[in-house]
């Protein structure tokens, strides 16, 4: 039995420890907005976050998670009006899309070190990340975005 929270919930599921997260989150819970791209944490469609860290999650057992906090794309903001997600729409960053939950959940670990990045932290740490239609300038441009609005509203709180 492994217990974890996902996304805010306990859970608890049976499943060998050696079953990667991800086919945990998508086939054990449903939750399918983390994709599957490469099985060999090379592209970064798989990333969740693991105690508030990007994590690959196609090459991490679930049993190394046992009674961690995982988040995905869909508990990143239960709405859908994360800053980022804001930003990748308004910007249209995503071509076919199927990276783009990958991209923003890295791009969120991104803005949490780098609060107002610079397009060598985003090349940095984005990196690992593909897109197969070379949306990279568009991915910029919501990061950028999104920093920005980020900024303005911590700003705004701090008056």
């Amino acid at each position: 039995m492994t217990t974890l929270n996902l996304n805010g919930r306990d859970i608890a599921i049976e499943v060998a420890p050696e079953t990667p997260l991800l086919w945990v989150i998508r086939d054990e819970l449903g939750l399918t907005g983390t994709k599957f791209g490469c099985g060999i944490g090379m592209c970064g469609a798989c990333t969740v976050h693991l105690n508030g860290r990007a994590i690959r999650s196609c090459i991490t057992p679930v049993g190394a998670v046992d009674g961690a906090s995982i988040t995905t794309i869909e508990g990143l903001d239960p709405n859908g009006k994360h800053p980022l997600q804001l930003a990748w729409i308004e910007t249209q960053a995503p071509q076919c899309g199927y990276c783009q939950s990958g991209q923003i959940m890295q791009a969120a670990t991104l803005l949490q070190d780098f609060p107002q990045p610079t397009d060598k932290d985003i090349d940095s740490v984005m990196n690992g990340n593909l897109c197969r239609c070379m949306a990279y300038r568009r991915i910029r441009s919501a990061i950028k975005l999104a920093a920005t609005r980020m900024g303005t509203e911590a700003g705004n709180e701090q008056l």
